[in-house]
């Protein structure tokens, strides 16, 4: 395994690019396996769950071919089961069960993986998608489902669910008769896959609220599809900007989804300017000021961008209460940020940071994807060396971070644990 080497105390400067949106290009590379044709994708970045998908799409009976940002997927003759040594290290697997019952009427899917940030379980999966018609039984950490044939119905999900609601669409885009789905997930990830279904001739109504209609059709065709920038990754980098009291020019950035982070950012005293061709300017030249936040589901603040904010509380003045209403455990970060000398307390799903002067460089242990994000912006901020170990989890969801981060001034080195 590989660890990152951060020497501190650097000014970020210059212009970054954001990558496509992982968390929109695996629904959607997911979605290729109801079309009947060749889909090719553009913007997908290259992370370790892109290409674990792509395997899985190749077990599943889709060649894949990748070159550069772009994919291209033609569906063959598909297999039903998804396996476990592929489904284990990423949670949206299980975003196959949807298009394979729509296509072939039948799934096996092992119990998918991930981040250990919480338990988010797939029975909203299940339980809307038995309300189409089909049915489940788990053996031996398998789904094990089947259908004769998918129909239409109104579906309310007990709260959003952007996986959910992604296994939904894909489902009902082939379903016979309408779909309704009530208290739907309104993520632009969830968008960005309901727009690439329509593109590829389904029929969807109401993306981005609460109430989504689909009109089932007998088939889609492929389609070329540009993938949406990554709204976290974007985010992180304006985090990046402010925690290192930098001037960053990021490119390709979806400010339009990133309202309620650009707020709170506003809100501590940063300069954050939209410019042209999708360029936002960030910069901050003093200490900000703590501000509180809760996490909530789109449009308000990112769960995905906690454990950053959280790295910037704790060298900014005054404390911050963040409370933490999407996930039951993703304060894992806390203690790794605390070897470096923040000043944090958690009670249940709130924690309360202190501001401090500075940071110490330290060996830290990342627990999940957006914990990675906020050891390296830490990191970056701390004076001395940090050092951050299982990296692993950075690279399924940042492109290159290191070598972005360094075009603009950070000095991070890889380097064997």
């Amino acid at each position: 395994m590989e660890k990152l080497v951060i020497e501190g105390g650097r000014r970020l400067e210059g212009a970054i690019r954001v990558s496509g949106s992982k968390n929109a290009a695996l629904p959607i590379l997911f979605a290729t396996i109801l079309c009947a044709g060749e889909t090719t994708l553009g913007n997908v970045p290259a992370l370790r769950d892109i290409s674990t998908t792509l395997r899985l799409l190749g077990t599943l009976g889709c060649e894949s071919v990748k070159d550069g940002d772009r994919v291209r997927v033609r569906p063959g003759r598909l297999a039903p089961e998804a396996p476990y040594e592929l489904v284990r290290t990423m949670r949206a697997s299980a975003l196959c069960l949807g298009p394979l019952l729509a296509r072939i009427g039948r799934a096996r899917v092992a119990l998918p993986g991930g981040c250990a940030i919480g338990a988010r379980p797939v029975d909203q999966h299940l339980k809307a998608l038995a309300g189409m018609g089909a049915s489940f039984e788990l053996d031996a950490g398998y789904i094990n489902a089947s259908c004769d044939c998918l129909r239409g119905a109104r579906i309310a999900f007990d709260m959003p669910t952007v996986g959910g609601t992604e296994n939904l669409l894909m489902a009902a885009s082939l379903a016979k008769g309408e779909t309704v789905l009530e208290n739907a997930a309104r993520e632009p990830e969830v968008v960005d896959l309901a727009n690439f279904l329509v593109s590829c001739g389904a029929r969807i109504e109401g993306q981005g609220e609460s109430v989504i209609h689909i009109q089932g059709v007998d088939e889609l065709h492929g389609a070329n599809y540009e993938v949406m920038p990554d709204r976290i990754e974007a985010g992180t980098f304006l985090v990046a900007a402010a925690i290192t009291q930098g001037d960053l020019e990021i490119e390709n950035c979806p400010y339009a989804e990133l309202e309620a982070v650009c707020v709170k950012l506003r809100e501590m005293g940063m300069e954050i300017s939209p410019l042209a061709d999708g360029r936002v300017r960030a910069r901050c030249q003093s200490r900000l000021e703590c501000v509180d936040v809760k996490t909530q589901p789109f449009p308000g603040f990112p769960t995905d961008m906690q454990a950053q904010i959280m790295a910037l509380f704790t060298l900014s003045e005054g404390s911050a209460v963040i409370e933490e209403s999407i996930f039951e455990n993703r304060f894992m970060h806390v203690q790794e940020l605390a070897r470096m000398g923040a000043d944090i307390r958690v009670s249940g799903r709130t924690a309360i940071v202190k501001g401090r002067e500075g940071l110490t460089g330290a060996p830290v242990m990342a627990s999940d994807l957006r914990a990675s994000a906020s050891l390296v912006l830490a990191g970056m901020a701390a004076s001395g060396v940090t050092e951050v170990l299982r990296i692993y989890h950075l690279d399924r969801g940042y492109e290159s971070i290191e070598r972005k981060l360094n075009a603009v001034g950070a000095n991070i080195r890889r380097a064997p644990e």
